[in-house]
């Protein structure tokens, strides 16, 4: 690189700016491979405002002050705290409380469409960010503004110096950004809350809501360091949401899981309705742009439902979320009829999931997703393989150091003919030459690729899927962390 490289020279001018966002926003101007087409507007860019931005950009140095979402003490009194001097929002609506290891956001996604289908108001709460930290709190289906996150901010700010006063230590990131969201969703105010967990379920920080549904999704090995080893054991933490007199909507699990889950329903006198018995996915079919589905729910048949999303487990994560907002409204329970089909038909065709097998440039196709486990790579594997007819896939992989990396190459390995390895801005990132050590081991050397700069390696990766030529069917699959695909996400022009 020499020292008029422009990547380098905007990011030195760059210097009020947050360091990691620059790098961001300087890779967007000068990457070749720009994207088409707008941004969505369920992925917000910086505030236009310059006044607006400086006020965000103070409310997020603040919070990185805190305890960041990988430095956990597990208990839920300092959110209790909190919640009881903001005099308990979370109680003043209705919640669905979805917990897992994989599928959470797309499923908390597609059960906010159908709640707003049937014209309820709803507040979501997802982490993490692909893009904005504005994202992780969600009215009527888009995220808040910058100014009324700005605005939530401030006014619990001083509750929040309180309990943090009070307590042996100050309340975290993900705390803090918990008591905005419930705070938020009291003030809208919405009809119904759907709130992903962070981590686990009994003591992550939104397990101060009693949530009438309850709904499990895949269980697999991740964060074993701190939730177990086992499925069954990662399973007792997450049925920590069961509460008394719920109903449990649990997607299809490992034995050991189940069995956990199971227990905990019967023990707390909650309803469960079990993906493959109650409900399930009876047939699908792929179609442009996503696939044709029929669903089995609570209710009934449900069929002919286009879902403008990839792969067999996205269909999974539909046939959940039907039977999780089907039991919030009583269905095969109190009523016996089955929700309105061409509501659910219009809920399902306007989901959306960014950074979840999405599209961002043609020719080469450059598709973003999000795995970050072995799990999850291989449902992306199974999903690219069927949706999308490559004749040469490239990986850009960039991982965080504290994930199965071996593995997830591992899954991927079938399908990349080459892997780029690189390392996105967080300082979680595993080193670039740390990955390609594992990635050589997994691929053997002629197939790995090392580009540190993440600018660099979609850069590499676009050059190498258009070897063959502009129709030869070429791909490139930027995977390996929800950081990595939002900066890649930015660099091609998509926010």
């Amino acid at each position: 690189m020499t020292d008029s490289d422009p990547f380098d020279e905007i990011i030195e001018a760059e210097t009020d700016r947050d360091p990691d966002l620059a790098v961001i926003e300087a890779g967007s101007r000068t990457l070749r491979a720009q994207g088409t087409g707008a941004p969505q507007a369920d992925v917000p860019g910086r505030p236009e405002d310059p006044q607006v931005d400086a006020a965000l950009r103070e409310v997020e140095a603040e919070l990185a002050t805190r305890w960041g979402e990988t430095k956990l003490e597990p208990s839920v009194s300092r959110i209790a705290a909190l919640m009881d001097v903001l005099g308990d929002p979370q109680r003043s609506y209705p919640s669905i409380h979805i917990t897992g290891t994989n599928g959470k956001t797309s499923t908390a996604r597609m059960i906010e469409a159908l709640l707003g289908a049937f014209e309820l108001r709803t507040g979501r709460y997802t982490s993490p960010h692909v893009q904005s930290i504005t994202e992780r709190i969600s009215l009527d289906g888009a995220p808040i503004s910058a100014e009324r996150f700005i605005e939530t901010y401030h006014d619990i700010k001083p509750y929040i110096e309180m309990v943090d006063a009070q307590q042996e230590f100050r309340l975290s990131f993900f705390e803090v950004l918990t008591g905005m969201a419930y705070a938020a969703f009291a003030d809208a105010p919405v009809d119904v809350a759907v709130v992903e967990v962070g981590m686990g379920g009994t003591w992550d920080a939104t397990n101060v809501i009693d949530a009438d549904v309850a709904v499990v999704t895949p269980i697999d090995l991740d964060h074993t360091d701190r939730l177990g080893e086992t499925t069954g054991e990662i399973a007792t933490e997450k049925a920590g949401i069961v509460k008394q007199d719920a109903t449990v909507i649990l997607a299809q699990q490992p034995v050991d899981a189940a069995q956990v889950l199971l227990k905990k329903a019967v023990e707390v006198d909650a309803t469960v309705a079990r993906e493959g018995l109650e409900f399930g996915v009876v047939s699908r079919q792929v179609a442009v742009g996503g696939q044709l589905i029929n669903l089995r729910g609570l209710g009934g048949e449900y069929e002919e439902i286009y879902l403008p999303l990839h792969g067999p487990y996205q269909a999974h994560n539909a046939a959940v979320a039907l039977a999780a907002v089907e039991a919030f409204f009583g269905v095969g329970a109190q009523r016996p009829d089955p929700l309105s089909i061409d509501t659910v038909r219009k809920a399902f065709a306007s989901v959306s999931s960014p950074g979840r097998l999405e599209v961002v440039r043609r020719s080469p196709t450059v598709v973003l997703d999000a795995a970050h486990n072995p799990a999850g790579a291989r449902a992306t594997a199974e999903a690219v393989a069927e949706a999308f007819d490559f004749s040469r896939l490239i990986g850009v992989v960039g991982a965080s150091g504290d994930k199965n990396v071996r593995g997830l190459l591992e899954a991927f390995e079938p399908l990349f003919a080459e892997v780029v390895v690189t390392q996105n801005s967080s300082h979680r990132a595993m080193d670039a030459d740390e990955l390609a050590a594992i990635a050589v081991e997994v691929f053997g050397d002629e197939r790995v690729q090392v580009e540190p700069r993440l600018p660099d390696a979609l850069e590499a990766a676009i050059t190498l899927a258009e070897e063959d030529g502009e129709f030869a069917g070429g791909g490139v699959l930027v995977t390996g962390s929800v950081i990595t695909v939002g900066e890649a996400r930015l660099l091609l022009g998509r926010g």
